[in-house]
């Protein structure tokens, strides 16, 4: 090994970088949640407990930009559908 290594040029980050819209993050979450979500994911018979948890807030997200009379529309529709 040489006595003295040239990081001068080094960055910091990952050796490969995360493909698409990806972005690494250091998040602290609720352990009974990653727990309940990797359980999940068990029950499927396998997969990605993150990309689980990056689909439960996508659907949150979305349904929180919904006005309230859409939000009341889809709720009665689905009970409809499921009293048939």
């Amino acid at each position: 090994m040489k006595a003295k290594y040239d990081f001068s040029k080094g960055r910091r980050g990952a050796v490969i970088p995360t493909p698409g819209n990806k972005v690494r993050i250091t998040i602290r979450l609720d352990r009974d949640i990653i727990d309940w979500f990797r359980s999940k994911v068990e029950e499927q018979g396998g997969g990605n407990y993150q990309t689980m948890l990056n689909d439960a807030l996508r659907t949150y997200m979305e349904h929180q930009e919904q006005s309230f009379e859409e939000v009341i529309r889809r709720v009665v529709r689905e009970e409809l559908h499921a009293a048939q």
